[in-house]
């Protein structure tokens, strides 16, 4: 299953590419939201290979999550890999400047099933699919407002 979205920001590329990151905010607000997360590699400045272990409540299950960061082209595209109990993903954020105030944010996520329950699970969200993109797409254009 994939979503994906853009959006245009009126923040020059590379303030936007430092916001996004700042995994340190991240990490406050998934705590905040109940989550625990635990960084793996313990470095302040953003590298590829840096990992955290993540737990939360989704569906009334607790779920884990590794999340890696894999790709760091600065100031043009981030990815992360996220491996989970039976569900794999990736989430890819690009950036491309418009003007030298402007840049256009790009962001795709896809969830893929190891498992069978997990396929369940992808199944049932993807007869919601118009719903959860309309939720995806408020969330991301949300988020760039904050920036």
């Amino acid at each position: 299953m994939k979503l994906s979205t853009k959006e245009d920001i009126d923040t020059p590329i590379d303030r936007v590419f430092e916001q996004l990151t700042n995994f340190e905010t991240f990490e406050r607000t998934a705590i905040r939201r109940g989550a625990e997360v635990e960084r793996v590699m313990d470095t302040s400045e953003p590298v590829v290979g840096m990992a955290w272990n993540a737990r939360f409540e989704m569906r009334g299950r607790t779920r884990q999550v590794q999340v890696t960061l894999t790709e760091l082209d600065r100031p043009n595209t981030i990815r992360f890999d996220a491996v989970g109990q039976g569900i794999d993903g990736n989430l890819v954020i690009d950036l491309l400047p418009l003007s030298a105030r402007n840049t256009r944010l790009s962001v795709a996520m896809e969830l893929e099933p190891k498992t069978l329950s997990a396929r369940l699970l992808l199944q049932s969200l993807k007869l919601a699919k118009t719903n959860l993109n309309k939720r995806f797409r408020s969330k991301i254009r949300e988020f760039t407002r904050t920036l």
